[in-house]
């Protein structure tokens, strides 16, 4: 879980989280990578660690933006399976177990949320949409939510993921790429109630334009063979 000045929402999601997963016949870890924030985040999650043992703690020293923290928390996971969410309790963690067990119940490299009910102002759904369409246009797909932050993923199809800035956007599209199959499941979203967004709308949207160019070039310059015979 990426984390950027959202201290006043860390204790209560540490709390929800435990209670979603706190069968101890399944033990997990919480990783959360601190994106150098300016408030008391990192003091809070230092904190939080005190009661809660299962939190490992990352912290940048300064702010290096949301997929690196991404990329940071896929390195210091241990676990088969691999879930992000956001840090603004907008994501719920009761939908956790859900998304585990349907990538434990088939071949799945991914099981990507999209969010019913969305508790945005009518603005942001707006940009989210537009986003949304021009995303699936260019990269010829059709993930409902690629703005979603709730997905849970093999360990093992992480691995091979280019590590390039902007990567986060597109996770099911380069897992695809990857030769791994993405479900998609609902999940519910709620309304932020700390903080503000960290995203502007037009930084955000030629951020996502020039991405999609890449995942599109990408997905253009792909190696395509049969092996026909490999005789060693």
């Amino acid at each position: 879980m990426p984390v950027y000045n959202e201290e006043d929402s860390l204790e209560a999601l540490v709390t929800e989280i435990a209670a979603a997963l706190g069968d101890p016949a399944r033990p997990y870890e919480l990783v959360a990578v601190d994106d150098g924030s300016t408030d008391d985040s990192l003091a809070t999650l230092k904190r939080l660690k005190r009661q809660h043992p299962e939190l490992h703690i990352v912290a940048f020293a300064t702010n290096a933006g949301q997929t690196a923290a991404l990329a940071a928390g896929f390195r210091a996971a241990r676990g088969r399976v691999v879930i992000t969410l956001d840090a603004d309790l907008q994501n719920d963690p009761g939908d956790i177990p859900a998304l585990v067990s349907a990538l434990e119940a088939g071949t799945a490299a991914a099981v990507v949320g999209y969010r019913l009910g969305r508790r945005d102002s009518a603005w942001k759904r707006v940009q989210s949409g537009v986003a949304n369409v021009l995303r699936n246009w260019l990269t010829g797909e059709s993930i409902r939510d690629t703005g979603c932050g709730l997905k849970a993923f093999r360990a093992d199809a992480l691995g091979p993921l280019p590590p390039y800035d902007g990567m986060h956007r597109f996770l099911p599209t380069l897992i695809k790429l990857g030769g791994g199959t993405v479900l998609e499941l609902p999940v519910r979203h709620r309304a932020r109630r700390f903080g503000v967004s960290k995203y502007g709308m037009w930084k955000r949207a030629w951020r996502g334009l020039v991405d999609a160019l890449v995942v599109r070039w990408m997905q253009e310059r792909r190696l395509r063979h049969q092996v026909r015979e490999d005789l060693p």
